[in-house]
C-alpha cells in the first residue's frame, strides 16, 4: 500500500500541515521538525507527488551563516533559484564537522544540494551523498561536480603586486585547517614568492574571521614580514585591528591585502586591498549545475572563476630601515 502524507504526518507526529509544508514551504519549519518529516517520508517511502522537475527542493550546506562571503553567496543562490520557483533549504555547520556529517545526512533526503566548501574528507563527503545529486562549490571532489572561484591567479597577482612595491619578505595568514581553498591559496602565495625570490612564511590556521586575524597579529609582526596576504577580508581587518593595538600601523608597517572584497573592505580607512572574487555568480551558477544534476542529465564542471587584485590604500612600500 502507497504511503500517503496523512501516513507521513501521523509517523513523524506532527500535523498533516506541518507535513504539507516540509515538501512545500520547508523554510517555515525548524530544522528538528524538518528532519522528523523528511525521515518519516523516508522510511514510509513517500514521494512527494508535487515534486515535479520544474520546481525542487535542495539543501544548500555552509560552514558559517555568519560570514558575508556566504551571505553574498547565498543571494546568487536564492537569485537563480527563485527564476524556478526551486526552494533551497539553509544548513550551517558552523565549522564543525560532526554537525556537518549530519547536515549532509539529512539534506540528502531532499531532491538536491549544493554543498558549500565542505569540510569532511573526500571519501567521507561521497559516502554520505550517495545517489543524490550534488554539486560542490569552491572545492573539488573527484567523481562530483563543481564551481570553484579562483585559488591561484589573485593570490599571485597579490604576491607580484607587493614585489612590485619592493617587500620581500611576506607572510600569508591562514584560515580554517580543514579548508580546501585556504590551502590552494596559501600554495600560491608560496609560489610566486619562490619564483620572486621573496621570502615567505605562511602562519598557523585560525577561523576565518576577525578573531581570527586578531590571534595571528602578534604572530605576524614577530615574523618580520613587511607585508601580509590573509586567507579572507575579515582575517585581514583583524590583523590591522591586531597590529594598531600593539602601535603599529597599516600600511606603514605592514601592508594587508585580504580576499573576497566585501563591502566592509572598500569603506574602512585606509582601504583594504584584497582580491575579489566572483562570489554571487558562482552562487547562480551552481544552482544552474544543480538543476543539471537534478533532471538526469550530465552536469559541466566549472573549473575557476575569474578573480581580480584591487588595490587600495592598504599596501605601500616598506619602510626602510
Amino acid at each position: 500500500m502507497t504511503a500517503t502524507l496523512t501516513d507521513v504526518a501521523r509517523h513523524a507526529g506532527v500535523s498533516i500541515a506541518t507535513a504539507s509544508r516540509a515538501f512545500g514551504e520547508p523554510d517555515r519549519l525548524a530544522d528538528a521538525t524538518l528532519e522528523r518529516v523528511l525521515t518519516a517520508a523516508a522510511d514510509l517511502g513517500y514521494s512527494n507527488p508535487n515534486g515535479s522537475t520544474a520546481e525542487k527542493t535542495f539543501g544548500v550546506i555552509v560552514p558559517d551563516i555568519a560570514s558575508p562571503v556566504y551571505a553574498t553567496l547565498l543571494k546568487g543562490v536564492h537569485a537563480q533559484a527563485w527564476q524556478g520557483r526551486h526552494r533551497p533549504v539553509l544548513f550551517d555547520t558552523d565549522e564543525d564537522l560532526h554537525r556537518e556529517h549530519e547536515q549532509l545526512e539529512l539534506a540528502r533526503k531532499l531532491n538536491g544540494m549544493l554543498l558549500c566548501s565542505p569540510r569532511l574528507p573526500d571519501d567521507e563527503i561521497r559516502a554520505l551523498v550517495g545517489d543524490t545529486p550534488v554539486v560542490v562549490v569552491n572545492r573539488i571532489i573527484d567523481g562530483l561536480p563543481y564551481v570553484v572561484m579562483d585559488t591561484e591567479s589573485g593570490p599571485r597577482q597579490a604576491v607580484e603586486h607587493l614585489a612590485a612595491l619592493g617587500h620581500r619578505h611576506i607572510a600569508y595568514a591562514a584560515g580554517p585547517k580543514h579548508s580546501w581553498a585556504d590551502l590552494r591559496r596559501g600554495d600560491a602565495v608560496a609560489a610566486a614568492c619562490a619564483q620572486l625570490d621573496i621570502e615567505f612564511t605562511r602562519l598557523g590556521h585560525q577561523a576565518a574571521s576577525i578573531q581570527g586575524g586578531l590571534a595571528a597579529a602578534a604572530t605576524i609582526v614577530a615574523s618580520g614580514a613587511t607585508a601580509v596576504i590573509a586567507y579572507n577580508d575579515l582575517v585581514a581587518l583583524g590583523i590591522d585591528a591586531g597590529i594598531t593595538s600593539m602601535g603599529k600601523r597599516c600600511p606603514e608597517d605592514l601592508s594587508i591585502i585580504g580576499t573576497d572584497d566585501i563591502e566592509m573592505a572598500s569603506i574602512r580607512q585606509p582601504g583594504l586591498t584584497t582580491v575579489r572574487l566572483a562570489i554571487n555568480r558562482c552562487g547562480s551558477l551552481a544552482v544552474e549545475v544543480l538543476l543539471q544534476a537534478m533532471a538526469g542529465g550530465s552536469p559541466r564542471s566549472v573549473a575557476s572563476l575569474d578573480s581580480q587584485l584591487i588595490v587600495r590604500d592598504s599596501t605601500a612600500p616598506p619602510r626602510r630601515g
